[in-house]
């Protein structure tokens, strides 16, 4: 039993890719924007700000494709 335990870890770690997925090495926030949370697809990044909006990005990170405002019932800034 200990054995098939090993094997399953050691298949695990060598045929599961260890691929980052490549970052920009900067994306141009408008001025005054704080950025929360990120997340990537595969031609664009979104960045959540404090400010209560999603910003898509191309995959470069340097054109701003779309402004989404999110709506929820908390006040702004709290």
């Amino acid at each position: 039993m200990l054995a098939g335990l090993v094997i399953l870890v050691t298949l695990f770690a060598t045929r599961f890719p260890r691929v980052a997925a490549p970052l920009p090495d900067r994306i141009a926030l408008p001025e005054g924007v704080t950025a929360t949370a990120f997340t990537r697809g595969p031609t664009w990044f979104a960045v959540v700000t404090e400010e209560d909006e999603i910003l898509i990005y191309d995959a470069a990170g340097d054109t701003l494709r779309q402004r989404i405002e999110i709506v929820t019932d908390r006040p702004r800034g709290e």
